[in-house]
């Protein structure tokens, strides 16, 4: 056993015994960690840099109204429920899940409206709706993505990738998948109508993924909201960040705030806790970043402790795109506005490419509109909405001056939103705030500002990206969007599950 952490963190007589882990970041990442390494023994201590949890689950309250600054969807509710029985509840003692029918509204840049939705009849007459030749084509592609999804989630997404023998062990699945083919080439397979495909393939930049590079392996997100619903959480996302602290404090973790980790100790090439700004150091046994991967090795770990991420391999390697968010309320509500909204612009390859590629802000984009109050109303004062809209954007290697270009965006998009959902928009908002890749990168220490961490190209998936245990430093693992399996919430909380499966039991450590 190692000192203990710090007399700031508050220790029984009976969990100085227990292995101690640190896990640097409170997301959703971090904090399922939390609750399966107490449900292992570890006397676990969170740090997180922000003065409230949840990561990119933050959430922030202005003008009386509650704004989620990240995640909105909950799909794969199984995984939340397995954290709750770790810790002897269920679920739903603490929080409702509501799920949603559409899922999303999609807005064409013609008007056109497509829903989605888990109702297999729906789909098939929204489908024909657009394009009558194309239903058998969308059954086919439905069936694809449920093959995909019982390999790429169910088989592969909870287990380590730490050897190249385990990414020998899944290609021929991979071959015979045709995970080769990118999401929209997988999609466009099967269905002819440009909107369809459009409609079928743009999830992955749910996760920070180009729909038109990523493997094929993502489509099996269709088949897993189709098979697990998308929810919401009553009083707002954050809620379930406050309540997975709950969990790990019942445990007898503890989570410290306004703790920002600037190194990894680590000494004869072992994780032996952090120094957090200020210079105080904190010991533990193991070390679980949730913080990006990429800041993780890049500044958090020193250079001669990396022998596979080094500066030059991290800086080399591709990012998902920044996101411009703005988040507002309205004194009026827009009772004809869905829960989720996607308004697709005029362009889509051409659009992903500049942002993906040419790293360029362009004149048009599309966008993701969220109005949780369509749900639940005590997000916002009584006879007002709440709103975010989300556009994703280049990341920080853009020549984009956001210090110049926010506003000036911002009101384009209030602009084309009064124009095409929210009549008078201008005259109705009452509260307001943005968030540009600048924030992502000093709020929530994203490398390069990216949303989602590294973009989840074949090349950068699995055995190619950091690993849940890290190839560099013993005691050091990884959670989060940027470890396997990657980002979004069922991504997130199946990378906690994997240090199952790579972390010793405490009992090992004792």
């Amino acid at each position: 056993m190692l000192t203990r952490a710090s007399s700031n963190v508050p220790v029984t007589a009976e969990a100085e015994h227990q292995p101690h882990a640190i896990v640097i970041g409170s997301g959703f990442g971090g904090l399922a960690a939390a609750i399966r390494l107490g449900a292992r023994g570890y006397r676990v201590t969170i740090l997180e840099k922000l003065d409230k949890p949840g990561g990119r689950a933050y959430v922030f309250r202005q003008d009386g109204f509650t704004f989620d600054s990240g995640p909105t969807i909950i799909t794969a509710p199984f995984l939340l429920e397995e954290l709750w029985a770790l810790c002897g509840r269920s679920l739903s003692d603490d929080i409702e899940l509501r799920p949603l029918r559409p899922f999303y509204r999609l807005r064409f840049d013609r008007g056109e409206i497509f829903e989605c939705s888990d109702d297999p009849e729906a789909m098939r007459r929204e489908v024909a709706r657009f394009s009558p030749d194309d239903v058998a084509g969308y059954e086919r592609f439905m069936a694809e993505a449920e093959k995909i999804y019982k390999v790429g989630f169910e088989d592969l997404a909870h287990v380590p990738f730490g050897s190249l023998m385990d990414m020998a062990r899944v290609l021929p699945d991979f071959v015979r998948l045709q995970s080769f083919r990118t999401v929209y080439g997988c999609v466009a397979r099967y269905v002819k109508d440009e909107r369809l495909r459009t409609a079928l393939s743009f999830h992955p930049l749910f996760i920070g993924g180009n729909p038109f590079a990523i493997t094929s392996i993502y489509a099996m997100i269709a088949h897993l909201e189709r098979k697990w619903g998308v929810h919401f959480v009553m009083g707002g996302t954050g809620r379930l960040a406050e309540a997975m602290v709950g969990l790990v404090e019942g445990q007898g973790g503890y989570v410290r705030y306004n703790a920002c980790v600037e190194e990894i100790l680590v000494e004869d090439g072992r994780a032996k806790g952090v120094r957090l700004a200020g210079g105080e150091t904190l010991r533990s046994d193991i070390v679980v970043s949730n913080a990006d991967s990429a800041w993780t090795y890049r500044h958090l770990i020193p250079a001669a402790a990396r022998k596979r991420w080094t500066d030059r391999k991290i800086d080399k390697a591709r990012y998902s795109m920044g996101l411009f968010v703005w988040y507002f309320g309205t004194d009026r509500r827009y009772e004809d506005v869905a829960h989720h909204t996607i308004l697709f612009g005029p362009r889509y390859r051409s659009l992903v490419n500049d942002i993906f590629r040419k790293k360029k802000l362009a004149e048009d984009f599309s966008l993701y509109l969220h109005r949780p109050t369509a749900t639940d109303p005590s997000l916002a004062p009584e006879g007002c909405d709440a709103f975010y809209v989300l556009s994703p954007v280049p990341h920080l290697d853009s020549a984009t001056d956001w210090a110049v270009e926010a506003e000036p965006y911002r009101r384009k998009i209030e602009a084309f939103l009064a124009e095409t959902t929210l009549p008078g928009l201008g005259e109705h908002v009452v509260s307001s705030r943005v968030a540009t890749p600048v924030d992502f990168r000093e709020r929530l220490l994203a490398f390069k500002g990216a949303a989602f961490g590294l973009e989840p190209l074949f090349t950068q998936s699995a055995w190619f990206r950091p690993h849940n245990k890290s190839e560099d430093v013993e005691g050091l693992y990884l959670v989060g969007a940027g470890t396997h399996p990657g980002a979004g919430v069922p991504g997130v909380l199946s990378s906690a599950k994997v240090l199952d499966m790579v972390v010793p039991d405490a009992a090992a450590l004792a």
